[in-house]
């Protein structure tokens, strides 16, 4: 059978171009060892391994270590929003590369400083990007990698469809991760044809038997289509993914006037957004299991169109490997 070796899987260690990616609430440590086991790169949410699992940080990641020695990764968020956050980030950061994470992907700031901590210990570090211009920044500062989150994923979308997002990051010259809408073996094999180094997925590996969200939650996620996902900002001030369901028609998913006002100011914006992630992270905690949608904040993105079915991680990741592999045989098709 034919290698699925690119950049990136030589980067993460790992034997099929696919990530689990990072999901507060979702990210419990079970479905990011899974996915890991399977051979794709299972990657833990902080906040969402202490905060909604309730695992000391290092201790999670040692109970991950028990259930698999595959790569996993970590994600860091590292806008500075409050100095007491980025220290937490800082010591998890360091907590992690003592247990052997070399693996990261940082999120909304600038990432030199870990791109220094995780580089001097021989580590890889992706940034996420939704345009050129960030993408551009997490070059600048040593990045290794780019996560390309498009208009089709859950949580913080982008603008750009996946198309046009890798013609703006392509010629970077570091790999690139395609982060949106694909729900199938057939999009992941599609995303991998059309140039991207691997596969970032969120909402296919909520619909799995390791997540421990709610089966509520799972089975809106097979039951929804496209049409179901919208964009609200009362979560973290910026527009997020989710599934549309009777909580968010209640709120609603426009920020009002002041709080408007509060997100354009340069200072303002981050007291803004800490009151809303605090606000909507205890939603969040209780939402993740949650038995009906009256209570849910569920992110997902519009690949639910193609998830039609509850799946172990392990069978997702072997389905998609299979669908990558049947095209790379074909005649004609160069590998990346």
């Amino acid at each position: 059978m034919p290698e699925l070796q690119t950049p990136f899987t030589r980067h993460a260690g790992v034997d099929v171009p696919l990530i689990c990616g990072p999901m507060y609430p979702c990210s419990n440590p079970e479905l990011v060892a899974a996915a890991s086991e399977a051979g794709s790169l299972g990657v833990l949410q902080p906040m969402s391994l202490t905060y909604v699992h309730g695992h000391d940080f290092r201790a999670g990641i040692r109970f991950m270590r028990n259930l698999t020695s595959k790569p996993i990764g970590m994600n860091a968020l590292i806008e500075a929003s409050s100095k007491k956050y980025l220290q937490r980030m800082q010591e998890w950061i360091n907590v992690a590369l003592e247990e052997g994470v070399r693996f990261f992907i940082t999120s909304l700031g600038k990432p030199g400083w870990v791109v220094d901590r995780v580089h001097a210990v021989g580590g890889v570090v992706y940034h996420d990007a939704t345009e050129r211009k960030w993408g551009q920044k997490g070059v600048d500062s040593g990045v290794d990698g780019l996560i390309a989150v498009n208009s089709r994923a859950g949580g913080h979308a982008g603008p750009r469809t996946p198309e046009h997002l890798l013609q703006e990051l392509g010629d970077l010259g570091v790999p690139v991760i395609s982060a949106g809408g694909i729900g199938s073996p057939a999009a992941f094999a599609a995303a991998l044809k059309m140039g991207y180094a691997g596969v970032q997925c969120g909402t296919r590996f909520i619909a799995t038997t390791e997540c421990t969200a709610s089966a509520a939650y799972k089975q809106a996620i097979v039951q929804a289509g496209e049409p179901d996902i919208v964009l609200t900002e009362r979560i973290s001030g910026l527009p997020v993914a989710v599934l549309n369901t009777p909580y968010i028609q209640r709120v609603g998913t426009h920020a009002g006037p002041f709080a408007r006002w509060m997100l354009r100011g340069h200072r303002t914006k981050h007291w803004m957004r800490a009151f809303y992630a605090l606000r909507a992270g205890r939603q969040l905690k209780r939402a993740s299991r949650a038995t009906d949608a009256y209570h849910g904040i569920w992110g997902a993105g519009k690949s639910v169109a193609d998830i039609d079915e509850i799946l172990p991680a392990g069978e997702i990741v072997r389905r998609f490997a299979d669908a990558a592999r049947q095209l790379q045989a074909v005649p004609g098709h160069a590998s990346t």
